[in-house]
């Protein structure tokens, strides 16, 4: 699609060719007749033809479009930047039409590939989701099952484009869909799969371009039946490149059977007396020997595991290895002229050793291996000619043996491999899958490229045709006129090569039916053939070669070995040779020929076998519908993050995407719905907009009114012939630049206002500032001269104050010194007095205290002998109880144990405790002690002190005369002064020894209560222990007990039971519910009249048929009772209610045997039938639920020990106990209804029917919960499908005159899903039931949408389910929290998704803000998927950087390669959220207390119990 030189004006973007990128994209900067100039974006200015350059579209999203069809300009540049653009996105796949293009990643990416994205696959429409394999692998499969018509999917690609992985996939996919299990343990699927390895081993090789390129066709039938599942498979292979097992290029590999053989064990090297490969003539004619991160002895235990696998028996795997071996041995023989002319013998010892030992692999003569080898046995009319061959026809000879060898040898593994999957013959549609070889073309191509090619352009024209076809059904849908568009084929290029007789096929078998012909006389008859011929040519420096020129490109082959490569004819001699082999496995790969065949070497053409081959295969895919899968390797380095753009182009135009977009352009190439075509060109004509409300007439009148002639309006799409796309964007350019001229105008006069403005502004501000400084100025000296006074009058002020305060601070100086000493000395008075009262205080705290403690510590003391008194009683208790019961064992002895050691703990706290108290009290009594001491020295010293004083005073009396000697009184009362001294000092640090002690005490007391404290918390633990062992107990013993019954059951059903030493029991008739009335008859008989006896007569009898026939009429009134809806009494179902008391009056859970429970579990599976009916099924699980919260506190199991005391239920927090929450008592009714509630529910003793019947119980009510989930998950889907669809906000869908199209308002979708809640909640209210529906929304919506569809990852649907998702979270708010739960929570994924989809400025954002802040719970590969699909359809902002881009793909390529899953889709978890225990532990039996049974069945006499 060129564009013409009118299209392109200056400031056009357009693409130009480029020697190293192919194709780079610039700006027109200049135009000159036919010539522009163009400025490139790597920086330099080309001039090239306007002819030559393609425009480019300004408006392409940079990440690509998922279908190529939908781009403005289909041509080569637009399509590689757009597979550039995805492959750097890391999105590999890309749509084309209906044919996938898969871009090569070479790297592992498995969150791709899961279950999970196989499930979003499934069913739905082509195109709707991200392109991927299992998108053409489901349309293959609805396509087969819906129309009958048989499929098949086409891949194809060069070495190492992934078409080996491709088709894995596919067949993975397929699996999933139709598989089943097999017999024998391995599903069919599993069997094909498992076959690839040994297939790999013997047809793959190292190639130029791929270490495992496949080196032959496969085509891979996978046979289905009428339901569509697998039945059978088959493996077609073509052309397997037998010239390798001889002729190896370097740096290539032979076949890697060769290699993991040679890299075997070293007994099996000894077997086959093999070595290193470096020795084998057929394996070092290269250097290449090993491959990296391949280790070739792994391979070989690898490949006999999956011979294993797929059938293939240990000893044929001997077989087939020797064969193999033997095939490097025959290589090794070399061959030398031997004593006759023309003759030859084996060279050297060497070769005679590898004659032998291949003679002895294949088991067969040395000496008839030799002559096969080197003579050659003429047959004539008349006699028998042996003719010698000359050593290099001998060689050739060597090398025909070893080729026609490994081909048998493959064509019998492929056999083996289809026999061992095993056919189908009855199958109705098969999926072809077809593994072949792309189409190649390298320095020196020889036959093998040749057949390759061939193959490939038959294809090609296959493909041709399925394109136009698919262009034909595109123009009849739309119902446009196609009549007159032509479309090019490619018949000359198949007619040169195969037509017959004067092909190039037929022109090279002529040619080796003559003994004489050479490559060169073979090459001379093609140049005199078809030297006219434009699709063939002849080199011009070549005598041999040849040009073909096929769909993809000229390619030169060279002659010198077509006529020997295209002989497959069997030798005689080795026919005969091989056919006598020992070895059944060998002789067995060449079946004796028919006698006029063995007695000469009837010559056979593998160009004509192949021709034939393929015009089978062809018919078969011309027999199904085809689809078309195009593997491309994006660089030959094999290496991921490499786009080469020549390299992927080039594939391109060899897969036929270049073709197939040749054939579009023939036709309208470009395609845009009317919205779109609007919304881009609408400004052509604004008129057309403001005027029409229909997209059809405003798309033809804005065509008419731009004059554009030869498009087509078709039904839903614009259709634009080649060039009109551009001259179209040449007119909105003209009109944008004029657009852009006026907006420049605007902004230019706004920005000179705006400056005026300023400056206007600024010049006021400098007037006022200048005013305003003159004004300050006059203002300070003001403020100085009123300062300057107010200085001097507070200076004076200051100085008068100042004489004043010295005198007054004087005068409170002296009275503050005297008052002080008077009160220092009342002061002193006062400490003595007190210091006397707190001593005394203290020593008789001290006493009162100790005494206290004594008292407390045998207190203490006495408790706890008690409490472990009490502990070790109930201890012998448990261990009674241990030795019944096994399983809890091990806890009882982890609680005695720590039993154990909490006494222990106890006892020692204990002795520390009492240790501490007697050092205490030898303390305090020592200070005590010293204290009584110094208080008696003391008291001594003081009564000796008054008895001196008071003998001074009478000596003074008596004596006044004698004052000469005071000195004698002087000293003595400077030693009593001293003494008193010494006693106060002593007192003094008594008081701090004191006050030392009694911290002591307080800190060991305070000590002492934090351990008793933890003693108490470690007895109340033993408690607490004891009580959950205990309850353990009782739970495992019901439990066993439960176990027991139904075993010993069991043993009675069984045959070996019947066999035993009890005497026979009488025959019973099975009764419906007739059990009881045995019951009460052996408990009114008196103990000497037997069984037997009472049986056998006759009027008892027809007593027990009346019972029987009356107990039938009650079980049918009360079955036809609770099918009907009967409603609720007091919040629970009256039908469950009803059903227990009868069940219990009847006393049908004691019985041995009965079919009530089978009769009600009849009627309860029949009743949910109606699986659409939410009310129903919602009615039907609140019954199921009550009679099984009923039973569970009802039966316990034969042998039980009695029932468990009633305890506190823990607090509800599943769903059933969100359920009830609301419907429970109070508390204060608890203890008034403890005794009414052992009369609602009363403990039985449960035989094997009512324990079975439990069961069954609760499998019922997890199904009905399960179909009531799934029935809304259904409605919601059909809604969510609606809302998902991103908003048409363009001008397309909403003109300017406000009228849209008649679409329905978003908004009512999501009212739509609110009323389903409202609905379904209304349901669950009335039958007291509910089901988290809003939950599975997430999977719904969050990442099916946004992670799989680009057109929903935009700004203005992030609005748009943002405001849905307010809709949901009003809803949440306003539904109760027993019945919304954590709905609103579990949508977490899908609010922080859309509140990233709705941020601005995302380019600023950083990945740690993103991951940290935004959204915290989405994984890398949730963020990086949401980061590269979103595109802003409003303001056209940008995503997040590059830089946090390449982050992310850093990241996430680190979990890939750790991880063995990393999707980036949520798990949909199917599981029940409840059990058997949430349900008895959310109801209580007082719940029952007011429930009346049913009315219908209380008005029947043989009901009266009810009014019990």
């Amino acid at each position: 699609m060129k564009a013409a030189t009118a299209s392109l004006v200056v400031g056009s973007l357009v693409w130009v060719e480029d020697s190293d990128l192919a194709w780079i994209d610039g700006e027109v900067v200049e135009v000159k007749g036919e010539d522009i100039k163009v400025l490139c974006t790597s920086g330099k200015t080309v001039v090239v033809k306007a002819s030559n350059a393609y425009p480019k579209d300004p408006e392409a999203p940079p990440c690509g479009v998922d279908d190529m069809t939908k781009l403005a300009y289909l041509h080569e540049p637009g399509v590689l930047q757009n597979l550039r653009s995805r492959y750097d996105m890391n999105e590999i796949y890309t749509y084309t039409g209906n044919i996938l293009i898969a871009v090569n990643p070479f790297r592992k990416l498995p969150h791709l590939y899961d279950t999970h994205m196989m499930a979003q696959y499934k069913g739905a429409a082509f195109g709707e989701l991200s392109p991927h394999p299992f998108a053409v692998a489901d349309a293959a499969y609805r396509l087969m099952i819906n129309e009958g018509i048989s499929q098949s999917i086409l891949v194809s690609g060069e070495s190492g484009a992934g078409k080996t992985e491709s088709t894995k996939l596919l067949m993975r996919y397929l699996a999933y869909m139709g598989g089943r299990a097999a017999a024998e343990g391995r599903t069919v699927e599993q069997q094909v799969l498992e076959s690839n390895p040994v297939l790999e081993a013997f047809g793959n090789a190292k190639t130029v371009r791929n270490n495992n390129s496949s080196r032959f066709g496969k085509f891979v039938e996978i046979q289905f039946d009428q339901r569509g599942r697998i039945s059978g498979a088959a493996i077609r292979t073509y052309l397997l490149e037998r010239s390798r097992v001889c002729q190896v290029s370097d740096p290539e590999r032979n076949y890697h059977c060769f290699y993991m053989l040679c890299a075997a064990p070293p007994e099996d090297l000894q077997r086959y007396k093999l070595g290193n490969p470096r020795t084998f003539h057929y394996l070092n004619q290269s250097n290449c020997f090993e491959l990296d991160g391949v280790d070739d002895s792994k391979e070989y235990i690898a490949t006999r595991r999956a011979m294993e696998i797929v059938g293939i028996s240990s000893d044929e795997q001997d077989a087939i290895f020797r064969v193999v071996a033997a095939i490097l041995h025959l290589g090794n023989i070399e061959f030398a002229k031997g004593k006759e002319i023309d003759s030859s013998v084996p060279k050297d010892e060497k070769s005679w050793f590898h004659l032998r030992t291949a003679a002895e692999l294949l088991m067969c003569d040395e000496k008839l291996l030799e002559d096969s080898l080197c003579k050659r046995v003429i047959v004539t009319r008349d006699e028998t000619i042996t003719k010698w061959l000359d050593p290099e026809s001998a060689a050739l000879s060597r090398d025909a043996l070893a080729k026609i060898v490994y081909s048998r040898l493959f064509d019998w593994i492929v056999d083996k491999i289809n026999c061992s999957i095993g056919q189908d013959p009855d199958s109705k549609f098969l999926i072809g899958v077809l593994d072949i070889y792309g189409f190649e073309s390298f320095k020196t191509n020889s036959f093998e490229q040749f057949c390759i090619n061939l193959t490939n352009e038959k294809l090609q024209q296959h493909f041709n045709q399925h394109v136009f076809k698919m262009e034909q059904e595109e123009y009849t849908k739309e119902e446009i006129n196609w009549s007159y568009i032509e479309f090019v084929d490619n018949q000359d290029v198949l007619d040169l090569i195969e037509k017959k007789p004067g092909g190039i096929i037929a022109l090279l078998d002529e040619a080796c039916m003559f003994p004489r012909s050479t490559h060169e006389t073979f090459a001379q008859k093609l140049y005199t053939t078809f030297k006219n011929h434009k699709r063939f040519s002849k080199p011009k420096l070549s005598r041999s070669d040849f040009t073909i020129c096929h769909y993809a490109g000229d390619v030169t082959y060279q002659t010198e070995l077509f006529l020997d490569k295209n002989k497959d004819y069997v030798v005689a001699e080795h026919q005969a040779l091989l056919s006598a082999s020992k070895n059944s496995f060998v002789s067995g790969l060449f079946p004796p020929l028919a006698e006029e065949s063995s007695k000469s070497s009837k010559f056979s053409s593998i160009g004509s076998r192949f021709k034939q081959q393929l015009q089978s295969l062809l018919e078969t895919l011309s027999s199904t519908e085809p689809h078309y899968i195009r593997c491309v390797k994006p660089n030959n380095l094999l290496k991921p993050s490499i786009f080469e753009n020549k390299n992927i182009l080039q594939q391109l135009r060899c897969g036929g995407v270049m073709e197939a977009i040749r054939i579009s352009c023939a036709g309208y190439p470009t395609r845009k719905p009317f919205d779109e075509f609007l919304d881009r060109f609408g400004l052509l004509a604004p008129d057309v907009l403001g005027g029409s409300s229909d997209e059809v007439a405003a798309c033809k009148k804005l065509l008419e009114e731009v004059g554009l002639q030869g498009y087509q309006i078709g039904k839903t799409k614009v259709f634009l012939r080649a060039g009109q796309m551009a001259e179209l964007d040449t007119r909105r350019s003209e009109v944008l630049g004029r657009s852009a001229s006026i907006i420049q105008r605007k902004v230019r006069s706004y920005l000179a206002r705006r400056s005026f403005i300023v400056l206007r502004r600024s010049a006021l501000q400098i007037q006022s500032v200048c005013r305003g400084q003159l004004a300050r100025r006059v203002y300070e000296g003001m403020r100085r001269e009123a300062a300057s006074l107010k200085i001097q009058k507070d200076l004076r002020m200051h100085l008068a104050r100042r004489g004043y305060k010295e005198l007054c601070c004087s005068a409170v100086s002296i009275q503050t010194g005297m008052r002080g000493m008077a009160a220092r000395n009342e002061l002193r008075f006062r400490r003595q007095t007190k210091a006397a009262i707190i001593i005394q205080s203290q020593c008789r705290k001290y006493l009162a205290r100790l005494h206290y403690l004594k008292l407390k510590q045998a207190a203490i003391t006495t408790q706890c002998a008690w409490r472990g008194k009490v502990a070790r009683k109930e201890l012998r208790k448990l261990k009674m109880a241990a030795r019944e019961t096994g399983a809890l064992q091990a806890a009882k002895n982890k609680l005695e144990k720590q039993v154990e050691e909490l006494t222990w703990r106890i006892q020692l706290e204990k002795r520390m405790r009492v240790d501490l108290e007697e050092a205490k009290t030898q303390e305090n009594a020592k200070l005590q002690s010293a204290l009584q001491d110094i208080q008696l020295q003391f008291k001594e010293t003081k009564e000796l002190l008054v008895k001196e004083r008071e003998a001074a005073k009478k000596a003074a009396e008596v004596v006044p005369v004698i004052q000469e000697v005071p000195v004698v009184d002087h000293a003595m009362l400077e030693k009593l002064t001293s003494e008193n001294e010494k006693l106060k000092a002593m007192v003094t640090s008594l008081e701090l020894k004191i006050d030392e002690t009694e911290k002591k005490f307080e800190e060991t007391n305070k000590l002492s209560e934090e351990r008793l404290k933890q003693a108490l918390e470690a007895e109340s633990k033993i408690v607490q222990l004891k009580t959950v062992m205990h309850r353990l107990e009782e739970k495992i013993s019901d439990m066993e007990s439960e176990n027991q019954v139904l075993r010993q059951q069991t043993l009675l059903s069984s045959p070996a039971r019947k066999i035993s030493d009890h005497p026979p029991i009488p025959p019973i008739p099975n009764l419906e519910n007739g059990h009881h009335m045995d019951e009460g008859n052996k408990s009114n008989e008196p103990q000497s009249v037997t069984p037997v006896k009472k049986l056998g007569t006759e009027s008892d009898g027809k007593l027990r048929r009346s019972n029987i026939e009356r107990q039938h009429e009650n079980v049918d009134a009360l079955i036809n009772c609770v099918t009907k809806d009967i409603g609720f009494s007091q919040g629970k179902p009256i039908a469950a209610f009803t059903i227990y008391k009868c069940l219990l009056h009847w006393k049908s859970f004691e019985a041995e045997r009965t079919n009530v429970f089978d009769r009600l579990i009849q009627m309860i599976g029949s009743a949910i039938e109606n699986e659409e009916n939410n009310g129903h099924m919602a009615y039907w699980l609140s019954n199921t639920s009550a009679l099984l919260f009923l039973l569970q506190k009802s039966l316990k199991a034969a042998g039980s020990s009695g029932a468990t005391p009633s305890r506190k239920p823990p607090p509800a927090t599943s769903l059933f106990g969100r359920m009830t929450m609301g419907f429970r008592s109070s508390p204060s009714s608890n203890n008034l209804a403890a005794a009414a509630a052992l009369a609602v529910v009363r403990q039985v003793e449960a035989k094997y029917p009512a324990l079975l019947f439990k069961q069954q119980l609760a499998a019922y009510v997890e199904k009905i919960y399960g179909i009531i989930r799934d029935n809304l998950k259904k409605e919601l889907s059909s809604l969510l499908s609606l809302c998902i669809q991103a908003p048409r906000t363009s001008k397309g869908s909403v003109l300017r005159s406000g009228r849209s199209f008649g679409k329905d308002s978003p908004s009512t979708h999501w009212q739509s899903i609110i009323d389903s809640l409202n609905t379904l909640l209304k349901v669950a209210y009335s039958c007291l039931v509910f089901s988290e529906g809003s939950g599975c929304i997430d999977i719904f919506l969050s990442f099916p949408s946004l992670l799989l569809r680009r057109e929903c990852c935009t700004f203005s649907n992030g609005e748009y389910v943002k405001a849905g998702l307010a809709e949901l979270e009003l809803w949440c708010c306003q539904a109760k929290e027993e019945y919304a739960g954590s709905s609103w929570d579990e949508l977490k994924h899908i609010r922080q998704a859309v509140g990233f989809l709705v941020i601005h400025q995302k380019y600023r954002i950083s990945y740690d803000e993103i991951t940290n802040d935004l959204c915290p719970i989405l994984s890398v590969q949730q963020l990086y998927r949401i980061c590269t699909l979103y595109w802003d359809d409003n303001y056209n902002t940008r995503s997040v950087s590059p830089g946090v881009i390449s982050s992310m793909r850093v990241l996430m390529t680190e979990d890939s390669n750790d991880a063995v899953g990393s999707s980036f889709l949520l798990d949909d978890n199917s599981s029940i959220p409840f059990s058997v225990d949430d349900l008895s532990n959310s109801l209580q039996e007082k719940d029952f207390l007011e429930v009346k049974p049913a009315e219908e069945l209380l008005v029947n006499p043989a009901f009266q119990f009810l009014h019990e």
